[in-house]
């Protein structure tokens, strides 16, 4: 029983602690990067579905309304998923979250909302509140980028 207890007593130590968080870390990592693929590849499925439906059932000139913008949207949504699948892939290689990446996925999934807003359905303040939100990401992209230099 002695010895139990000093093998557990062992583990808080803070060499063994930190190198069994760092362990978590890699495993929680591994694991949303597997959940990311598939996420994407559902993602590519629903893109594939979306725009063979809008090419065979819509009706010559109607591409060009609703249904591109549906097009876009999703595409705009894999491009995301990938970005944050890079941001994963990074923290597992250099174990840093790389901010400038972190921005610019932010900035494109604004600008997607952006696109794919419908003007009727928003007011006012969403669309100025939208504003700022680009704004600040992107200020806040050129002083990351800029301070790499």
């Amino acid at each position: 029983m002695a010895n139990r207890a000093k093998q557990l007593i062992n583990q808080f130590k803070n060499e063994t602690f930190l190198l069994r968080l760092h362990q978590f870390e890699g495993s929680i990592s591994k694991l949303l990067s597997v959940a990311m693929v598939i996420v994407i590849l559902a993602i590519v499925f629903d893109l594939i579905v979306v725009l063979v439906e809008a090419i065979f059932t819509t009706a010559p000139g109607a591409f060009l309304g609703q249904t591109v913008i549906d097009v876009f949207g999703l595409f705009l949504t894999v491009l995301i998923a990938l970005e944050i699948l890079e941001n994963i892939t990074a923290y597992i290689q250099k174990h840093v979250v790389q901010v400038e990446l972190v921005i610019a996925t932010a900035l494109t999934a604004v600008g997607r909302k952006f696109i794919i807003l419908d003007l009727s359905l928003v007011s006012g303040t969403t669309l100025i509140g939208l504003a700022i939100a680009i704004f600040a990401l992107a200020i806040s992209y050129w002083i990351v980028r800029s301070s790499h230099r």
